[in-house]
């Protein structure tokens, strides 16, 4: 009777620990939606989006107002949309700008909202343009070795250039020095000799 007890007690610790653990999975991927919300979408464009999935979070001042529903290609434009879902208790004004940002250096990236100074709010299924894509760390990588690079090529060709310059003027230094030396002391004695004998 005691061993069936424990038993019990210890498959409860585990049934809490296993729900502990889906309930902390769901919200790190974004995945736990506890009530529905009333709200409005709107459309927003951008050249890249990088690593944003959907059920990402959608964020103006560090607090969460949306979330990223779906996203879509655009087979006109060749660009990515994002269509957002947002609470229709936060409204935005039609200037307002979307970023795709990360949280932290390697964490999740989401869509931040930078409110704008317009009177216009966005109205639903808006088509926003006013956007900054991610920022992809390949590129920057990229980027970086590529102006290393550069330098590096642009140093060696001003050393050698150097190098040039000093090898034409040691060369025409010898040549000079060449051209104005003085005659050889026999040359001079056979000249005064024929010079006596005239």
């Amino acid at each position: 009777m005691q061993r069936s007890k424990v038993d019990v007690w210890v498959g409860l610790f585990v049934l809490l620990g296993a729900a502990a653990l889906l309930f902390l999975a769901l919200q790190a991927g974004n995945l736990l939606s506890i009530a529905p919300r009333q709200g409005y979408q709107i459309r927003a464009v951008f050249q890249d989006i990088g690593g944003l999935k959907p059920k990402a979070a959608v964020k103006s001042a560090g607090v969460v107002v949306g979330r990223v529903k779906a996203i879509e290609f655009d087979n006109k434009s060749y660009q990515a949309v994002a269509v957002l879902d947002l609470e229709s208790k936060y409204q935005f004004p039609n200037d307002s700008m979307l970023k795709i940002m990360t949280s932290g250096l390697l964490g999740d990236q989401y869509v931040g909202i930078e409110a704008g100074y317009g009177d216009v709010a966005w109205q639903p299924n808006a088509e926003v343009t006013n956007t900054q894509s991610a920022v992809v760390l390949e590129n920057l990588i990229g980027q970086f070795m590529n102006s290393k690079a550069l330098e590096v090529g642009s140093g060696a060709g001003e050393s050698a250039g150097a190098n040039t310059g000093a090898d034409t003027k040691a060369g025409a230094v010898d040549l000079g020095a060449d051209l104005g030396a003085p005659a050889p002391a026999g040359s001079a004695a056979s000249g005064a000799q024929a010079g006596a004998r005239q």
